[in-house]
């Protein structure tokens, strides 16, 4: 096989994916991006009501007319969430938790940007909440608690240093309570608890669920998942929106001992995990009430029969906060919730993504600064498969060397390609040059490519996460461009223009390593490679400003390698 057809195929398959995403799949992106913020900017204060019946529910509730959030927060009184981590509140009012902000993640890089509002009240616009209860068996008549029920609170505040209790009595023997708890980080502790004071036996299934109203915008990027997703029965399990709303029951209902559910998005998760001992029924749901979607992922576990002077309990749990993937191991690890950590879409190669990230995080953790350790990933991946670079370079160099030979056939069987083909073969024979080595630098470099390009786009650790000068996040875009002259020039250029400085750093380094290799015969290829550095600075310029940085700094390291190989075999650049 000709080395420059296998060299040309390969990088024409990478210029393929990645004008695809450049010219396709970018722009969506960005279309889907601005109207989120256009229907964010002109949102009315109308916004549908969710239901509050049992977690199979889909049954209609009436339309209102819906304060603004701040207005739904204040109508009803509510208990305090305050830790380092989560502020917020509990509705009194149902026993609901839908207000949290996520105190250490801003929605820009700007000083004044506002913290991440993970979860919204019942009567607020975007109404996304986890709630707890109780319903009886089928055709009993017992007073359990509803969306509206009033309950007491035993503090005003709730933090990891101090549980709140809830309780309410249906006034026909029974007492509920309902145990709040927080640890230090997003995960809560719900312990439902009911006492029979009556003098009859009840039985009662005890039920979570977390419920969405409205279809939220979604980066909508093949390689990510955002929607509806859990681990049921040991298996990974994501539906996206519209992927459940076109179903013909519109919810999945699987039995499942253990396991977890709930909503994400990218950098986001709210998950329930009901009791990891006992079967419960999951479902994942979709219905419409007072004219909006809503998404659901609840679950019911075992009825209980509460005898004459007892109780029965049941505890979950809830996690609502960010996708720190440490953070998510410890909690599979400690709390037995298996593959948690899957909630980050580390994708089909995960087996590579993974360890790509945990090393990341551990150069991270001794250098402070996750652009250094790209860098020094870039280090180890070029030490790591040195000896089979350093074959493949051997092998370049010699077809350099090989160059004016190579010429002397083209012209003497430059009107016969066979026996051209024939002659050259002869001649890599005989001085032993294997063509096809040389492509082994670009194919090692392409998965390492796409499993950090996966890291950098999914990974929260990676937010707003800065380098040096102007980078400040590493997942985003390089901020300047070279045709205002990196900001001296008071003008914006549009996006197709927006090629910053690293990806023109990225642009020049590729251009120089391509002039140390030796140039293709055929002459339509050789103006293809010389084109090859324009265009790939142009499609770079839209990715994350780390993998730009990365590939950069990886070309710098290939040329030292290559001209230091080149040197040693006496070939001249």
């Amino acid at each position: 096989m000709d080395q420059k057809n296998m060299i040309l195929a390969i990088v024409l398959s990478i210029a393929i994916i990645l004008g695809f995403y450049y010219f396709f799949e970018l722009p969506r992106i960005r279309a889907q991006q601005e109207a989120l913020e256009a229907q964010r900017a002109q949102q009315t204060e109308q916004q549908q009501a969710a239901p509050a019946q049992a977690p199979t529910t889909g049954a209609a509730v009436p339309a209102v007319t819906l304060p603004t959030r701040s207005e739904a927060l204040a109508s009803t009184r509510r208990v305090r969430i305050d830790s380092a981590r989560l502020t917020g509140s509990i509705a009194l009012a149902g026993a609901r938790i839908d207000d949290l902000t996520l105190d250490d993640y801003e929605v820009t890089t700007k000083p004044d940007s506002p913290k991440i509002e993970l979860l919204n009240p019942v009567g607020g616009k975007e109404a996304y909440f986890a709630e707890f209860g109780w319903f009886p068996a089928q055709g009993a008549s017992i007073p359990v608690p509803q969306r509206d029920t009033p309950w007491q609170a035993s503090s005003p505040t709730l933090t990891p240093d101090q549980p709140v209790t809830l309780s309410w009595d249906n006034g026909a023997g029974l007492r509920f309570e309902r145990v709040i708890a927080l640890d230090r980080n997003y995960m809560f502790t719900v312990t439902q608890r009911v006492v029979n004071r009556g003098t009859q036996p009840v039985t009662l299934s005890p039920y979570g669920r977390i419920v969405r109203v409205g279809t939220p915008t979604t980066a909508g990027f093949y390689i990510l998942h955002e929607g509806l997703i859990g681990v049921l029965n040991g298996t990974l399990r994501e539906i996206n929106y519209d992927e459940l709303a076109e179903q013909q029951e519109r919810k999945i209902t699987e039995e499942t001992a253990g396991g977890w559910l709930g909503i994400t998005d990218k950098y986001w998760l709210v998950a329930l995990a009901p009791d990891q001992q006992q079967t419960a029924i999951s479902e994942f749901a979709f219905f419409e009430a007072a004219g909006a979607p809503h998404y659901q992922a609840g679950y019911a576990a075992p009825s209980l029969t509460i005898a004459p002077g007892a109780a029965a309990e049941s505890t979950s749990r809830l996690f609502a906060g960010a996708k720190e993937v440490n953070l998510l191991e410890r909690y599979r690890d400690e709390l037995g919730l298996p593959l948690f950590e899957r909630a980050v879409d580390f994708g089909l190669l995960w087996f590579l993504t993974q360890p790509i990230f945990w090393v990341l995080d551990k150069i991270y953790k001794v250098v402070g600064n996750f652009g250094v350790a790209i860098l020094l990933l870039t280090v180890m991946v070029k030490l790591l498969f040195l000896p089979l670079a350093n074959k493949s370079y051997r092998a370049m160099s010699q077809m350099k060397k090989l160059a004016p030979q190579m010429q002397q056939l083209k012209e003497r069987y430059g009107e016969d390609r066979q026996k051209l083909n024939q002659e050259m073969m002869a001649l890599y024979k005989r001085e032993k040059v294997n063509p096809v080595s040389g492509c082994l630098p670009v194919v090692i470099q392409i998965p390492v490519f796409f499993a950090l390009y996966k890291v950098l786009f999914v990974t929260i650790e990676m937010r707003h996460a800065p380098f040096y000068g102007w980078i400040q996040d590493l997942s985003a875009p390089d901020p300047t461009s070279l045709f205002n002259l990196f900001g001296l020039i008071p003008w914006d250029p549009p996006s197709l223009l927006a090629i910053g400085a690293w990806p023109v750093i990225m642009g020049i380094t590729m251009f120089v390593q391509q002039k140390l290799n030796p140039a293709p015969p055929d002459p339509i290829q050789a103006k293809m490679f010389m084109a090859l550095p324009v265009v790939f600075t142009f499609m770079l310029a839209a990715f994350p400003a780390g993998l730009v940085i990365y590939w950069a700094w990886n070309n710098v390291l290939s040329i030292l390698q290559q001209r230091f190989i080149m040197w040693r075999m006496g070939v001249k650049p």
